[in-house]
């Protein structure tokens, strides 16, 4: 029993060992020289100004979570799309169930202004 569990313990050596190889690698070859440009946060090629911990609006969350209902329902569809036709009529009513709670979740959303900018 022990010799099958043999390749994947050497793997993990293997893993582990060029890991640590790796980070010694890195802090060896490359030494730190800070500087106060490299000290500086970084944001998106712009000088930061303000707070880091400025409040973002509760739309964004909304929003947020809202992408990611429906980008759920998108990897949801994808595999029922591939095997649509071999699955059959119940598979197709189980969808437009599903399809149909989630546009009428849009629709909630979309009534209470959650979509909205302003």
């Amino acid at each position: 029993m022990s010799s099958s569990y043999l390749p994947v313990l050497i793997l993990l050596g293997v893993s582990v060992a060029n890991a640590v190889g790796m980070l010694v690698a890195s802090h060896v070859l490359n030494p730190r020289r800070p500087t106060p440009e490299k000290e500086m946060p970084y944001e998106s090629g712009m000088i930061p100004l303000g707070d880091t911990r400025a409040r973002f609006s509760v739309k964004f969350y909304m929003v947020a979570l809202s992408f990611i209902i429906f980008d759920l329902e998108t990897v949801f569809l994808i595999p029922w799309a591939v095997a649509a036709r071999s699955l059959g009529w119940q598979a197709f009513a189980a969808v437009a169930v599903f399809t149909g709670v989630l546009v009428v979740g849009l629709i909630y959303e979309w009534r209470k202004g959650v979509l909205d900018w302003k």
